[in-house]
């Protein structure tokens, strides 16, 4: 691992220890959507769906990424 790779690793670690807990990350597209939570705290989806409300998009960062699941 590179000293630019693990320094862009503490970035992302000391950026999460000062994170609000009012918004949250979805990966998509190759990308990081900034998620706004709702009042009560929770990711937002479409009532009934698995579809997340895309009017909580707050910003998008490009940035190498995937939504899969381990």
């Amino acid at each position: 691992m590179t000293k630019e790779e693990k320094n862009a690793i503490k970035t992302l670690k000391r950026l999460a220890k000062r994170w609000p807990k009012s918004l949250w990350l979805f990966a998509v597209s190759g990308g990081l959507c900034v998620m706004q939570k709702s009042e009560k705290g929770e990711h937002v989806f479409f009532e009934g769906k698995e579809a997340l409300d895309p009017g909580y998009i707050v910003d998008t960062i490009k940035i190498d990424s995937s939504g899969g699941d381990w």
